[in-house]
């Protein structure tokens, strides 16, 4: 086995992520949990790392390098924002020293956007953003990197020009759970997903987005109409919001290339989303994309 080099941490608000990685770059071992900052902070996050470093037999003298939520204001140690436009390569000298540890803690800071009238943050995912396209992109790009709260980033030679935060999939638990349709995606998880809804709603918001509120009550008058099943409304509510979501994203860049940065179930639904609007994307593993990022911060702060 490869003698370990340092331990990666990706703690997100609801989330727990932690490799121990070695001096080959290789995954020596994995931990995950719902341990998120939202848990941790009554724990605390000091007891919390300890228990997954006791777990995989970390040294005490092995280095951990954070990303996410452990750096807010209500987390561990406040790690700030590096101001856009910035150099993606600008966060790997950011990094807050976490202090009262027996061993080297770093936590990296988040993006910000000052502008007034879009005032915007990130957290985490600018580690995974720097994974994802490195220090030296070149080029114009549009990264989306989908989520409870989506983030649209434009790069432009490896410079952060601006982001937008999107609250899909806030909203699609918010609305599906707390409006009149909640009716009508009741008993949806039962029933096979409706590819055709799906891509019909999301061309449908990307070309008409004025029509939102419009359109997503079609979830619900159209079952009582025209008898569309609880799959189909509900199909019909998520491709609305990443419709939408899409639109506000390109409204300025339309012709960049897309890096879509997801795994799972959201990079199988933004990949069908964007093969209904006919945009060409590249699709980079989430995870992967987060661990670069790490790696590329252990390695600037302790290099060997």
């Amino acid at each position: 086995m490869a003698n370990p080099a340092y331990v990666a941490v990706d703690w997100g608000t609801s989330s727990f992520r932690l490799w121990l990685i070695g001096a080959d770059g290789g995954i020596l071992a994995e931990r995950r949990s719902d341990e998120g900052m939202t848990s941790t902070a009554k724990t605390g996050f000091s007891t919390v790392l300890a228990s997954h470093l006791a777990a995989i037999e970390a040294p005490e003298s092995l280095p951990v390098i954070v990303c996410g939520m452990a750096g807010a204001k209500q987390g561990w140690v406040e790690a700030g924002y590096i101001d856009v436009p910035a150099p993606l390569a600008s966060i790997l000298t950011g990094a807050v020293s976490v202090p009262g540890e027996s061993r080297d803690v770093r936590i990296l800071p988040g993006l910000a956007q000052r502008d007034r009238a879009t005032p915007d943050v990130m957290r985490g995912e600018e580690t995974q953003l720097l994974g994802a396209l490195g220090s030296a992109s070149s080029g114009a790009q549009a990264v989306c990197m989908p989520g409870t709260h989506s983030k649209w980033v434009h790069v432009i030679d490896g410079r952060v020009a601006g982001f937008s935060t999107f609250m899909t999939g806030e909203l699609f638990d918010a609305i599906s759970k707390h409006t009149i349709l909640s009716h009508a995606v009741a008993g949806a998880e039962g029933q096979p997903a409706d590819a055709a809804a799906f891509e019909a709603a999301v061309s449908a918001a990307f070309a008409r987005p004025a029509l939102a509120s419009n359109l997503l009550f079609t979830a619900r008058s159209g079952q009582l109409l025209h008898g569309i099943s609880a799959a189909a409304a509900q199909a019909r509510l998520s491709g609305t919001l990443i419709g939408l979501e899409i639109a506000g994203a390109l409204r300025d860049t339309s012709s960049a290339d897309i890096t879509l940065v997801a795994s799972g179930r959201l990079q199988a639904l933004y990949e069908q989303a964007f093969g209904a609007l006919s945009l060409a994307f590249t699709t980079i593993d989430a995870d992967a994309a987060v661990r670069r990022g790490l790696s590329a911060a252990a390695e600037a702060i302790w290099p060997n």
